[in-house]
């Protein structure tokens, strides 16, 4: 009786989220086009001026082009998401903040209140650290009380706007050092790893908008708050956070097209399998038995290695701690999967957002891989040499183009695309961090 009654509890969760795709449409989340559009178009343009007539020398004519259009691309993308707009204006406005109060003068870091606590470059990258925590923390908590879920979307959008104000802030930053090291904040490992974290966390922000359900939150942030605390032992054990000259094989215009072209790929790479981990866990939620299971744990246990294996470099111990939490913590997901379950989406929506993130992904990453190869001929004088981080790169472009001939033509879908999911994230994780560790070659100036 009462597996009949549990049984009918999870059909009658399915159904409503499988009316959830159709209910939240492109106007829904969009709204109708009014003033407050006119005025963001206007605020944004105005913007974009200011800085092409006040920093004209910063720039050269690639940034500027990419300045302009990225205008127009952010008020579009603004109009289709409007919860966009207020994370853009905040992140403008104190940015913009940060720059005033800096003035020409890098010491002020240290000496004035709001930028040695809130947004300098670093101190805003640790706020962004400490509210994704809290975030994961708080959205877990809502499986267990449903009223909890808005405050992790809030932590998430606030993470996400710090994070942000950082990186913008950081690049100011190393113009003050000396003009000819001011460059993008996307050049080193601690750089792209705050880039991944926002990538990531805006795509399943938009998701969450698009598919009404914060229930995936907490999977999708787990591998956020496995980036952070990564970007924390880089930050306080490698002192990775201080501004360093560019590397001569990354002063390219190439390199502000080619990294967060990719990183788009990573971010959604990385929420593609969060999303498979949920399916797999919403699959298993009514299984009793855990040999099902041991596919999982195998391919779990891989993922939450992998920092381990990195150690070989040393800080041994950290990571030893490190893998024995994230057992923990995966353990305990499948200890509670059936109330897990219960909570998720159907399984048409854990899937469609896979095929939907695993799409923008592979598109991206695609183009990516394209300007890498003009950037190698540029550099390098032949567009591919088989080196290992080239090599990498197009084994995983392969196993996500398979994802999708397979998920198109012929129409695969449930627990063998959802575990290809997760393994994608084991070879990328190889790819952009293992490469760099362990095989010597061309991108070498991206290791620890």
């Amino acid at each position: 009786m009462s597996e009949t009654l549990a049984e009918s509890k999870v059909a009658a969760v399915a159904a409503k989220w499988e009316k959830s795709p159709e209910g939240v449409t492109t106007e829904s989340l969009r709204g109708r086009f009014n003033w407050t559009d006119i005025v963001y178009f206007v605020a944004l343009m105005a913007a974009a001026i200011y800085f092409l007539v006040e920093w004209p020398d910063s720039m050269d004519i690639y940034e500027k082009v990419i300045l302009v259009c990225s205008t127009f691309a952010i008020v579009w993308v603004g109009w289709l998401w409007r919860p966009l707009r207020t994370y853009m204006i905040l992140t403008f406005v104190f940015s913009a903040l940060a720059v005033l109060i800096y003035g020409g003068d890098l010491a002020k870091g240290d000496t004035n209140f709001f930028l040695k606590y809130f947004i300098s470059s670093q101190s805003a990258i640790l706020w962004m650290c400490a509210l994704y925590f809290m975030s994961t923390v708080v959205y877990w908590l809502g499986f267990a009380n449903s009223r909890l879920g808005w405050m992790g979307t809030t932590f998430a959008w606030a993470g996400t706007v710090m994070g942000s104000i950082g990186l913008l802030v950081r690049w100011r930053e190393s113009h003050l050092i000396a003009f000819d090291m001011g460059h993008i904040p996307v050049s080193n490992l601690y750089e792209v790893f705050v880039l991944f974290c926002l990538i990531t966390v805006l795509f399943y922000l938009y998701y969450e908008r698009r598919y009404n359900t914060r229930s995936l939150g907490g999977f999708v942030m787990l591998v956020v708050t496995s980036a952070v605390i990564f970007l924390l032992w880089y930050t306080f054990l490698r002192d990775a956070a201080t501004i360093q000259p560019l590397n001569n094989a990354l002063n390219s215009w190439w390199m502000k097209l080619h990294v967060p072209a990719n990183f788009v790929g990573y971010g959604t790479f990385a929420l593609a399998a969060m999303v498979g981990f949920a399916y797999l866990v919403k699959l298993h939620g009514e299984t009793t038995s855990w040999r099902p299971m041991i596919p999982l744990l195998l391919v779990g246990g891989a993922l939450v290695a992998e920092p381990l294996i990195f150690s070989s470099r040393g800080d041994y111990a950290v990571w030893v701690i490190y893998f024995g939490v994230s057992v923990l913590a995966v353990a305990g997901i499948l200890l509670g999967r059936k109330h897990i379950a219960a909570r998720l989406p159907s399984f048409e929506v854990l899937d469609d957002i896979m095929y939907r993130a695993i799409s923008i992904g592979f598109a991206f990453f695609t183009v990516a891989t394209v300007l890498g190869a003009f950037w190698a001929a540029d550099a390098w004088g032949t567009y591919w040499q088989w080196d290992p981080k080239e090599t990498w790169a197009f084994i995983v472009w392969l196993n996500y183009a398979a994802w999708l001939h397979l998920r198109l033509m012929k129409g695969m879908r449930g627990q063998v695309m959802a575990y290809w999911a997760l393994v994608g994230l084991v070879v990328t994780s190889f790819a952009f961090l293992g490469v760099n560790i362990f095989l010597s070659g061309l991108h070498s100036y991206g290791e620890l």
